[in-house]
């Protein structure tokens, strides 16, 4: 079983930055992509950044795209999404997921996700 270890959340000022980090528990467990999603209270869980394990191919939700930068250390089996110009609209749980297979792409779906780290950003 593939256990997904995300950290680096926190409390975060408007414009600020934040780097999460995802470590899984197996390695070279084949992954397809990895990927982070996020949910906000009260709304859905949604795509935020993917990336392709092999490749190093991108997938940005719109929203971020231009402040967010997703990447991975393939010798370690990290995933990492550095977070810059902070808006309060970015305050969520945010999760990482890896998934096995392309089907549906980066956007998922995806088959093992973390527990979760809270990203606050004030105001």
């Amino acid at each position: 079983q593939v256990q997904l270890v995300e950290s680096g959340g926190g409390l975060v000022q408007a414009g600020g930055s934040l780097r999460l980090s995802c470590a899984a528990s197996v390695r070279t467990f084949s992954a397809y992509a990895m990927g982070w999603f996020r949910q906000a209270p009260g709304k859905e869980r949604e795509f935020v950044a993917a990336i392709r394990w092999s490749t190093g191919s991108t997938l940005y939700a719109i929203a971020v795209k231009g402040r967010f930068t997703i990447s991975r250390d393939n010798a370690v089996d990290t995933v990492y999404l550095q977070m810059n110009s902070l808006k309060p609209e970015d305050t969520a749980v945010y999760y990482c997921a890896a998934k096995r297979g392309s089907n549906g792409g980066l956007r998922g779906p995806y088959d093992y996700w973390g527990q979760g780290t809270q990203v606050t950003v004030s105001s």
